[in-house]
C-alpha cells in the first residue's frame, strides 16, 4: 500500500514569510508551490525547486486567483478563457524558475477558492484542465475525488490524483467544512494523523456530524500555512509508516490515468 503526502508551500511573498517550507520539504513527498498570484515570488519558487530536487520531492504548481490580500481564498469572477490563461501563466512561471534547478514539474493543484469552485463548476474545471493539457499534457491534475475537476481531467486525457485532507474537517457530502466555521481546521496532530490513516487505509473520513464519507484518494494534503503544519506532517508520516503505508511522490502510475 502506498500514497503521496503533499503540502501547499512557497506561499510567502518578498520580505513576508508564510508557512514552514524548510521543515516540510524534509517530510512530504510532493510540494505544491504558489506561483505568484495568491503568494510566492520568483526567489521563493526557485528556492523551493532547488530544495525539492535535492530531496526527491515531486514539484507541482499551485495556481490561484490573483488575490494576495485575501490569500487566494476569495473568488474572482472570470470568463473561462481568462481563467485558463491565468492558470497557464502560473504553471509557466514555476516551470521557468524550476528550470534553473533542472527540476521538472510533476503536477498542478489549484489553490483556495479556485480549487473549491473547480470542484463544482464544470466551466472552471474545464478551463484548468485546458491550461494543464496545453502547457504539458504529462502533468497530473490534483483535486477532490468525484469532482468536476476529475471529470474535466478525464475529458482532457490527463492523469488525475484524487486528494484527501489530513487537516480539514469534511461534511457528509464529501465537501470541506468552510474555514469560517469552528473546527473546520484540524490542528491536533494526533487527530490529523488518524484522519490520514482512515483515508489511506479505509478510504473514509469521519464528518463533522460523526458519520463517515467514502473518499478514495491517491494523495494526502497538509496546509503549509497552518501553525501546526510541521507537527501534523510528522505525525501523519509516522502514523502511515507504522502501519506499512509507503510514501511515494505523485506519478502517472499512482494517479488515475485515463
Amino acid at each position: 500500500m502506498h500514497i503521496d503526502l503533499n503540502a501547499d508551500m512557497g506561499e510567502g511573498f518578498g520580505a513576508y514569510r508564510i508557512g514552514h517550507d524548510e521543515e516540510l520539504v524534509d517530510i512530504v513527498t510532493s510540494a505544491n508551490v504558489a506561483c505568484g498570484f495568491h503568494g510566492g515570488d520568483p526567489t521563493i519558487m526557485h528556492g523551493l525547486a532547488v530544495q525539492a530536487a535535492a530531496r526527491g520531492v515531486a514539484l507541482g504548481a499551485h495556481p490561484g486567483f490573483n488575490d494576495l490580500w485575501g490569500f487566494g481564498r476569495r473568488a474572482i469572477p472570470m470568463a473561462a478563457r481568462e481563467l485558463e490563461y491565468m492558470v497557464a501563466y502560473q504553471i509557466g512561471a514555476l516551470q521557468a524558475l524550476a528550470a534553473y534547478a533542472a527540476a521538472p514539474l510533476r503536477h498542478v493543484k489549484p489553490h483556495g477558492a479556485l480549487y473549491t469552485i473547480a470542484a463544482e463548476d464544470a466551466a472552471c474545471a474545464g478551463a484548468i484542465a485546458g491550461a494543464v493539457r496545453t502547457v504539458d499534457e504529462r502533468l497530473i491534475l490534483v483535486g477532490p475525488p468525484g469532482s468536476e475537476l476529475e471529470r474535466a481531467a478525464n475529458l482532457a486525457g490527463l492523469a488525475f490524483a484524487r486528494e484527501g485532507f489530513c487537516d480539514r474537517l469534511y461534511r457528509e457530502d464529501g465537501s470541506l467544512v468552510p474555514r469560517d466555521e469552528p473546527g473546520s481546521v484540524i490542528a491536533n496532530a494526533d487527530a490529523a494523523a488518524l484522519q490520514a490513516l482512515r483515508l489511506a487505509t479505509e478510504g473514509v473520513a469521519y464528518t463533522a456530524g460523526g458519520g463517515k464519507v467514502k473518499l478514495e484518494v491517491d494523495t494526502l494534503c497538509i496546509h503549509g500555512d497552518e501553525p501546526a503544519a510541521v507537527a501534523v506532517a510528522k505525525a501523519v508520516r509516522r502514523a502511515l509508516e507504522q502501519v506499512g503505508v509507503e510514501l511515494r511522490p505523485l506519478s502517472p502510475s499512482v494517479a488515475s490515468a485515463v
